[in-house]
């Protein structure tokens, strides 16, 4: 079992680390006087600090080991999940979403819901968001628990514990500032703790060519550094299967899905101080986003070549490459602050999916369906029980992310079912103001449903197994192409059904639209012309297209 050689050194780097996040939390409680600053910072703060947290809040426990993990099983076809699958649909946030969110000066995403179609629609986003928030926190708790317990030994339900405690401490006390902050301070060191790994680790491999020829060597093989190799339809090889997959599935549906309709990082945007601010955030997250995959991707192919065995049965995991990697290369001090940026990345993770559920359950269920008219004193009190009640569940939904042996798996298939529909109930209401009320609510639960019966139904589809040889132990299926096409069939029952409700419903007076549909404004909202302009070089469309600029040029590089 892997245990990592740390010393007093290391631990005291640990304590240093942990004294910060809290005292973090604790200066931020100073700023809390509303629910709003609890819950959104009060609106008030700066591009790069909401830019840093947004992109940090996704850098939990999925994006460290699970891709690092997924570059030492697939190679560079993971970078799918970043270019394709991340990148174009931050931008289209910060471009495209974030007008109509901050502008219409919501303060959740069910509430914009609310407004722009019902409350039964309203309730059923804000239900299953809140049920997806806690799933996905259990995902970051049960990860770090298993690293904890394999790097030091403690106990995996002590971990929890541990872990859980400190997450609640800077949350309860800061509220969305403490998290954000912590999230900022989490990002440089998560970067601090991988960057030697990759460098020592090209070092030791003579450097990216050498990197190649050994990968070359292993059963990965020379297509371990192609992306877009076996991609075919009908016919496809790619450890993420077809290019309709990756591309509709992942790069369409579920990217976009996650990216701007997931509350957890839109949060961080809706905390900005002003319009151009929160359009800037995800596009000044999107730089890093670009160049991670260096920090993830590139350690578990090193993994591969030096690490013997890795991933074979009885051996160590491809979940340990980056682990291995540490416990190789870093001395101690430098150790305790790589272990430091581990920890980190899976609070981030936990962190964002806490804050914005207590966001969406104090705001858009107990205040809206349960408890109205009271203080705003009151809603903040009621966002801080909320906290420790979310951390609380997400101890529980640990143990349901325990029974995958992939969590990258069980992550997309949340989003499936999840994010995908809501995108379609978005995308469709945004753009065409005939959808109505009725159709938005109906779409979301045919497109929740159809994710489920292609998740349940594809194991019996021979296509979904490699070379199209059906196993009825399901366990050479392909799973994340599954998810793919999951997400697939909910975007398209969820369309279908919104059209066809709509075509026999009655819509919305276009006056009770303004400012939630595309070409109708709103005369009451701040005239766009008055927000602050950033200099010429922070332009949000400047930045955005600068983002895709790269993306394509690297695509093309590493096709």
């Amino acid at each position: 079992m892997l245990r990592l050689d740390v010393n007093l050194f290391d631990y005291t780097i640990l304590a240093i680390y942990f004294i910060l996040v809290v005292g973090i939390g604790v200066m931020a409680r100073r700023a809390i006087a509303t629910s709003e600053d609890f819950l959104l910072s009060g609106r008030s703060l700066p591009a790069w600090v909401t830019g840093l947290a947004f992109i940090s809040a996704n850098l939990g426990a999925i994006e460290i080991l699970g891709m690092a993990a997924n570059g030492a099983q697939y190679g560079m076809a993971t970078l799918h999940f970043y270019w394709i699958g991340a990148v174009p649909a931050m931008v289209f946030l910060g471009i495209v979403m974030m007008p109509f969110y901050y502008g219409s000066r919501v303060r959740t995403v069910p509430e914009f819901l609310l407004r722009r179609f019902n409350r039964p629609t309203h309730l059923f986003n804000a239900l299953s968001f809140a049920a997806a928030a806690v799933l996905t926190a259990g995902v970051n708790l049960y990860a770090l628990a298993l690293v904890i317990n394999a790097l030091i030994g403690w106990p995996i339900w002590v971990s929890i514990m541990l872990s859980a405690l400190f997450v609640l401490a800077y949350i309860t006390l800061g509220g969305l500032s403490g998290a954000i902050y912590n999230e900022v301070l989490q990002f440089f060191v998560i970067v601090a703790g991988l960057i030697p790994l990759v460098v020592i680790g090209l070092h030791n491999v003579g450097g990216y060519g050498g990197l190649k020829d050994k990968v070359g060597q292993t059963e990965l093989g020379p297509e371990a550094f192609s992306t877009w190799g076996g991609t075919n339809v009908g016919n496809w090889t790619n450890p993420l299967g077809d290019w309709i997959g990756i591309v509709m599935g992942l790069g369409f549906v579920l990217s976009f899905g996650y990216w701007t309709t997931n509350f957890a990082e839109v949060q961080r945007a809706l905390s900005a101080k002003d319009l151009s601010a929160a359009q800037r955030t995800p596009l000044i997250g999107a730089f890093p986003k670009i160049f991670i995959p260096a920090l993830t991707i590139l350690p578990g192919l090193i993994a591969l070549v030096l690490i013997p065995n890795l991933g074979q049965e009885g051996e160590f995991t491809y979940n340990d490459a980056i682990p291995l990697l540490m416990n190789r290369f870093l001395p101690n001090g430098a150790l305790g602050i790589a272990l430091a940026g581990l920890l980190a990345a899976f609070m981030a993770g936990m962190a964002a999916n806490v804050s914005s559920f207590n966001t969406v359950f104090t705001y858009d269920i107990w205040q809206t369906y349960v408890v109205k008219g009271r203080r705003d004193s009151y809603y903040l009190q009621v966002g801080r029980i909320v906290t420790v009640l979310g951390i609380l569940v997400g101890i529980g939904t640990a143990f349901i992310a325990s029974g995958y042996s992939n969590i990258m798996n069980y992550i997309q298939l949340l989003f499936s079912y999840f994010n995908a529909p809501l995108f379609a109930t978005f995308i469709i209401a945004m753009f065409w103001k005939r959808t109505t009320p009725w159709a938005g609510f109906w779409g979301l639960v045919a497109g929740t449903l159809g994710a489920g019966v292609m998740h349940f139904a594809g194991y019996n589809f021979a296509y979904f197994y490699p070379g199209g040889v059906y196993d009825p132990t399901h366990s050479t299926i392909n799973a994340q192409m599954l998810n793919f096409y999951g997400a697939i069939t909910a975007f398209v029952a969820d369309a279908a059904v919104t059209v066809a409700v709509t075509l026999v419903t009655r819509p919305k007076p276009v006056a009770e639209l303004a400012g939630l549909v595309w070409g109708v404004h709103d005369p009451s909202a701040p005239n766009p012309e008055s927000v602050p302009k950033p200099v010429w070089w922070a332009s949000p469309k400047l930045l955005g297209f600068t983002a895709l600029g790269i993306v394509v040029v690297l695509s093309i590089i590493f096709a």
